[in-house]
């Protein structure tokens, strides 16, 4: 079992994955990284997010980013979203996807790109899981 599953729509998202992975390593922090697409494998993310043991998600997307709010429907435990810099908004796009959830649908949002924060905010939840 790990404390943190970082999940990423799509491999080009793997520079952000790796500012998470880095500052959790750092911390002595246990994590995986998955690539599951929220549109084009629901199944597979479901089956993830259902068996998976993580105290916490961080959910690296970018475009329409729905994968935070998807991980976060189908769960109670918490989701970070990081959303992505992209070429025509320069991320803008992905953070309004993030921190515009509905009612019972809570995802924690972070910086354009800034996967150091998402980790460092997970280290605190993690944390008090512990108190």
């Amino acid at each position: 079992m790990v404390d943190v599953s970082i999940l990423s729509g799509s491999a080009s998202d793997a520079s952000v994955v790796q500012k998470v992975a880095d500052v959790l390593n750092e911390h002595g922090v246990s994590w995986e990284a998955r690539v599951i697409s929220a549109h084009r494998e629901p199944e597979v993310l479901d089956t993830y997010i259902r068996e998976c043991q993580c105290k916490v998600f961080i959910a690296v997307a970018g475009l329409s980013a729905a994968l935070p709010g998807v991980v976060a429907s189908r769960t109670t435990r918490p989701v970070i979203g990081v959303p992505v810099s992209g070429k025509l908004m320069g991320g803008l796009d992905a953070l309004l996807s993030i921190v515009q959830m509905p009612k019972g649908v809570p995802v924690a949002c972070v910086g354009v790109d800034n996967g150091e924060n998402a980790a460092l905010l997970a280290i605190r939840i993690l944390s008090l899981l512990k108190e």
